[in-house]
Order: C-alpha cells, then structure tokens, then sequence
C-alpha cells in the first residue's frame, strides 16, 4: 500500500525548515525499514499578514510504499516530536493513497489563497476518516499538513525536494543528460517546455545545480527552456526562478 504523510510547521526562524525535516524523516523511514520512500513534494501556502509563518509558509508531503501503517504513524509522529523546536506548531497528517475526498483535494486549493482554521481542518479529517493530530504549539501545522494531502493527490501542484530511482535528486552534478538518463536515474515521467510543449524525443538536457522536477497530471515531470550556445540551440532545465515562481 501507498500512504500520504504531510507535514507542516516543523521549524522557527532559527532551525533548519520543513522540507530538510521531511527528508530527514523519510532516511529514518528506510532505515527502519518501514517502507520506500518514493518521493517528496513541497507545496506553496498562502502568505498573508493572518497566517503565522516562518519564512515561506510551504507545507511537504511523503509518499510511502509500505506494509506497516500503524508503526509508520508512530514512527512519524515520534520522530516530529524529537526535532520539534520551542516555538514551533507541528501539524501531522496521514492518509492511504486513493482514499482521499474530493473536499480534501479543494482544502489544498484553497489553502493556496484563503485564510483558513484549525477547527475547519479537524472536522474535514474526521468526516473523511483521515489521520490529523497538532503536535505542539497552537497546531496552526495541521492546515498546513492536510492541504499537503490534498494537493499531492491533485497531482498539479509542487516540486521534488526528494527523488530517487538510482540516484536522488541531489546529487546530480551539474552536465549534459538525455532523456532515457532522466528517466532510468530519477524517475522522470515527462518532459515539458515552459510554453507547454511535450518533448518526446531522446534528447540531450543540460540540468543545472538546482535540480527540481515539478508534479504535473500526476507525473514527475521536468520543466525544460531552449537556450543557445554558440550558435546552436539546446535545451537545458528551467531556471530555479521559474520553478519557484511555477510550483
């Protein structure tokens, strides 16, 4: 089985943020041998003067192979409770793959441009049977979590912190790839221009340093630009502005 864990608010101004935690989180996992980790997004809130934030208001969700939810919960929940800052308001949630409601999808949504309550979050997780617990703090991270379920299982919304098929994600160094590379090393599903294009072609891609695939129609998907080098037209992997500005 495939479950959904999303996490927020797991971090103050002076400690590491939600997505170093995230991937922390997820090498325990492993270790533990409770399941493989099969990707890692990070999902945009809203900023608004209302909204307490550290310093982006982005939220994370893992996506788990395993046999064993009950001890993945407890694992989870145990290890967010070991980091937990002072100052921090650790929000959980956790659902299995398949299993989550339309109106869990439009939380995500909106959490993209609404300003919205604790309360609220806890009576969609009841109505759908969904696990959410605040951990700490005033819980505000459990809006947060629950919006991550929701907008992994869109399948339109962030970008890969953590990716791995033979290699992750970060350690790629910067250089030329083509497209079977992409998809044999990482997992890439799709390749699209910023203009919407498909590319379909084995190609060369030069990928830089700050390597992010995005998620769109449910793929793991790199976003590519043209960009000439002495004459000749190439591809290479967009900017990390455009990614930023685009998951």
């Amino acid at each position: 089985m495939r479950y959904l864990v999303g996490i927020d608010d797991t971090d103050t101004i002076e400690t590491r943020g939600t997505g170093f935690h995230a991937r922390q989180m997820a090498a325990g996992i492993e270790e533990e041998k409770l399941g493989k980790i099969l990707g890692i997004t990070r999902h945009q809130n809203y900023v608004h003067p209302e909204i307490p934030y550290t310093s982006q208001n982005s939220s994370a969700c893992l996506v788990i192979e395993s046999d064993y939810p009950g001890q993945l919960k407890a694992f989870c929940r145990k290890f967010l409770l070991e980091i937990a800052p002072e100052g921090s308001d650790i929000g959980i949630c956790m659902a299995r793959e398949g299993e989550v409601h339309n109106e869990i999808l439009r939380w995500g949504q909106r959490a993209k441009c609404e300003v919205l309550t604790r309360t609220e979050a806890r009576v969609l997780a009841v109505k759908h049977s969904i696990y959410l617990e605040g951990l700490n703090g005033t819980h505000d991270g459990i809006i947060g979590a629950l919006a991550a379920i929701g907008l992994r299982t869109d399948g339109n919304d962030g970008r890969f912190i953590w990716l791995k098929k033979k290699r992750e994600l970060r350690d790629l160094a910067p250089g030329f790839l083509t497209w079977g590379d992409l998809r044999d090393d990482f997992g890439i599903q799709q390749i699209l221009l910023t203009t919407g294009e498909v590319i379909e072609k084995d190609e060369e891609f030069f990928i830089h340093e700050w390597f992010r695939p995005v998620l769109k129609n449910n793929k793991v998907t790199l976003i590519v630009e043209k960009y000439c080098d002495n004459g000749k037209y190439l591809w290479k992997s967009a900017s990390k502005d455009y990614i930023r500005a685009n998951s």
